[in-house]
């Protein structure tokens, strides 16, 4: 079965081909984006589309290559062979399967997502390299050699914080999603509120678009950052003509959803106390 946009899921065209150009070629497909543009999210929807489990590995800055294959627990053996526990004889029950393990040994395909691959260590991709090109590893403890018994689909997601080698690149299929456009983003909203009413989404959108266009915005808010604050303000049943900015601040309506950091709040404030100087 081939992917497609969902009832819950927008996927552009571009997208759509990606995926099933990396599931053709039996390649993982390395995807790339502004946080928070569904990124995570595409691999539970290819999941869902396809009919297949989600295995889902979360890499964090302290995560090593070898935790996805398995991890061998030697002091709690050392702990139980001092307790003359049995169970030390068979070196299996201190070997934790990792989330690659997982995948290569389920019975039938599934989707395997490795999410924010750029937050390890700058070598954790390149340890994985052969892993992922031939889907088997080693297990040097009990000298077993795993191999997938089915090939996994599998995505890799990443925030481009750190660039990736070339070799682990050269074994993707790589797509980079791009901030949808205003008529993208609209259809995007309405999966999430089908009952919004027109007015409003096309008055936030404008002002969600100014707000990202701003120069010097230090980070600029997502997808998942509008749709949270589209929450708020029908929460709120706001009108339209409440969404006009604070003119003593240029702020938005219930702009912490859309504005994380201070810097990005006092460039506002500058920008209207110059527009205020300049009258």
């Amino acid at each position: 079965m081939k992917f497609s946009s969902t009832s819950s899921y927008v996927a552009t065209d571009d997208l759509v081909m990606a995926v099933n150009a990396a599931v053709t070629l039996q390649r993982p497909l390395l995807v790339k984006g502004e946080p928070g543009t569904g990124k995570t999210e595409l691999a539970r929807q290819v999941a869902q589309v396809m009919g297949l489990p989600l295995i889902e590995w979360h890499v964090k800055s302290t995560t090593r290559a070898q935790q996805g294959l398995y991890e061998y627990d030697a002091v709690s053996r050392l702990r139980d062979s001092q307790l003359g526990d049995k169970r030390v004889n068979d070196v299996r029950n201190y070997i934790r399967k990792g989330k690659l393990w997982q995948a290569f040994e389920a019975e039938g395909r599934v989707v395997l997502l490795i999410d924010e691959i750029d937050k390890a260590d700058i070598e954790f991709p390149n340890d994985l390299l052969q892993e992922l090109d031939r889907m088997e590893f080693h297990v040097y403890e009990t000298g077993e050699t795993v191999r997938a018994r089915q090939r996994p689909v599998v995505i890799i997601t990443s925030n481009n914080e750190k660039e990736l080698p070339d070799a682990f690149l050269r074994r993707c299929f790589f797509h980079y999603i791009r901030f949808p456009d205003a008529e993208t983003l609209a259809a995007i909203v309405r999966v999430h509120f089908p009952d919004i009413k027109e007015r409003l989404l096309s008055e936030a959108l404008t002002r969600f678009f100014e707000i990202r266009e701003v120069p010097g915005l230090k980070k600029k808010p997502s997808t998942s950052e509008v749709l949270d604050w589209l929450r708020l303000l029908l929460a709120e049943d706001l009108a339209p003509e409440d969404l006009r900015n604070d003119a003593r601040t240029a702020l938005p309506r219930l702009y912490g959803a859309l504005l994380k950091n201070e810097q990005d709040v006092q460039l506002f404030e500058r920008l209207a106390f110059m527009a205020r100087a300049q009258r």
